[in-house]
């Protein structure tokens, strides 16, 4: 249960290191609607508080990309230049770099599961067709593809954060090329905010809600990635219940143990009884006897856990398999936490307890 738990954690810190490097400290978005003009007195003013370093603009939206036979629909991200001072993308791009614009050349980074669905990889001379319908403009039956833009991006790199929907769906472009492609001018689906290190992160949210009003939403890192997380401790609780359903089967062992320690001392325990010893001291025997082996066993496994566990996280000896690429680390990713030993010691120990009392108290009774 302890090896389980510090998996779990450690994957859950994996998540959020990978996210930390590609999300924003602060993201503003539109509460209604997909875009919005942040060229106004309110956001001047709120963009000046005390706190921010830096922001970038953000225009996402959805699109078809083909790379010669192969085409998946995406999310196209677009980005400003400041998206690099946001995040580290040099961590998270494992092949090629993550590039925007370069003269007249226009690069788009692909998560990982997209490259693969396309057949893309760094370093490919034919570019990636982006496809966007018209925006406002009707379909033409006649020609359809009268009724689609179409850009050609070069492959400047492939990142991963180890996250399905990020990296199967995700293609990061300039922002110019977004703007260009969906008909937008100065709009954006997003501002991200970049904060000076140890700023509270609280107060300079609440000091932009307060001044752009409740038609926005200022989102920190944990509520922008709130449904990643929550699965993550989903899963992770959901699994410790299995684990003590089978720990509870197994601690039917030691009540069959200890019944079968009374039988075995049936004379010894008429000879107590002749000798004066009452019926509580005689149950208080066996109890011991039970719990001794409970909290024996559950001792012994929880430093055993927690030992291995603890090496694991200093010295990483459990490497994952696969290509050096597969994975963002080479190695399995385990986490210890004081709170989760605390927790197995505590369900451990209350269901041995009144799981070795009742058959005791209730055999001894028909003595």
């Amino acid at each position: 249960m302890v090896i389980v738990l510090s998996g779990f954690n450690g994957f859950g810190m994996l998540i959020e290191d990978a996210f930390n490097a590609f999300d924003p400290d602060l993201r503003i978005t539109p509460r209604y609607g997909k875009v919005f003009n942040y060229h106004t007195p309110a956001f001047e003013q709120a963009l000046r508080t005390e706190g921010i370093v830096v922001f970038s603009e953000v225009l996402q939206e959805n699109a078809l990309l083909r790379f010669q036979d192969r085409q998946v629909p995406a999310i196209i991200k677009g980005v400003s230049e400041e998206f690099r001072m946001m995040t580290d993308m040099d961590q998270l791009t494992f092949s090629g770099s993550f590039r925007l614009r370069e003269d007249v050349l226009d690069f788009v980074t692909l998560g990982s599961g997209l490259a693969v669905t396309l057949g893309a990889r760094f370093g490919f001379v034919q570019p990636v067709e982006i496809h966007v319908p018209r925006r406002g403009a009707p379909v033409n039956m006649a020609n359809i593809a009268a009724s689609f833009r179409m850009k050609p991006v070069q492959i400047g790199g492939i990142f991963s954060l180890n996250h399905a929907h990020a990296d199967e769906q995700i293609a990061i472009i300039p922002i110019e090329l977004a703007r260009e492609l969906f008909s937008y001018d100065t709009e954006v689906s997003a501002l991200n905010i970049r904060l000076v290190p140890g700023s509270s992160v609280n107060r300079v949210r609440n000091d932009i809600q307060r001044i752009i009003g409740n038609d926005f939403l200022v989102e920190t890192r944990v509520e922008q990635q709130r449904e990643a997380f929550r699965m993550l401790q989903i899963e992770k609780w959901i699994t410790f219940l299995i684990l003590t359903l089978i720990m509870l089967i197994a601690v039917f062992n030691i009540v069959g143990s200890v019944t079968m320690l009374i039988e075995e001392k049936k004379d010894n325990i008429k000879s107590l009884r002749n000798m004066g010893a009452t019926n509580q001291m005689i149950t208080n025997v066996f109890l011991f006897h039970g719990w001794a082996i409970s909290f024996l066993g559950a001792g012994t496994g929880i430093v055993i856990g927690t030992l291995l566990s603890l090496a694991q996280q200093h010295f990483k000896f459990l490497q994952l398999g696969g290509a050096p690429d597969t994975f963002s680390v080479s190695y399995f990713p385990v986490v210890v936490q004081a709170t989760d030993v605390l927790l197995v010691f505590m369900v451990v120990g209350v269901s041995s307890v009144l799981t070795v009392f009742y058959p005791v108290w209730s055999r001894l009774k028909q003595m």
